[in-house]
């Protein structure tokens, strides 16, 4: 059954790019936003999708690369 407009909320999660050391990039990954803001700014997206990409090196038997830089999605450029 299809849900009401307006139900899911908004907010919930801030969308990163992940570029990482090798040239490669993932777009649009997933960072709760309960974890951002404060004095940190966006510095535990880091840790959090560090964590993710550990996870998912450890089911594919692959190493995990290391992140270059993080881009919110959407965030204006300085």
């Amino acid at each position: 059954m299809a849900k009401k407009p307006g139900t899911n909320p908004k907010g919930e999660f801030a969308f990163f790019n992940v570029v990482y050391e090798d040239g490669s990039q993932r777009s649009n990954r997933r960072v709760p936003s309960e974890l951002l803001g404060g004095l940190d700014g966006d510095e535990p997206a880091r840790g959090y999708i560090m964590e993710q990409d550990r996870e998912i090196a450890e089911k594919s038997g692959r190493a995990p690369l290391a992140i270059k830089r993080l881009d919110r999605v959407g965030a204006k450029k300085k």
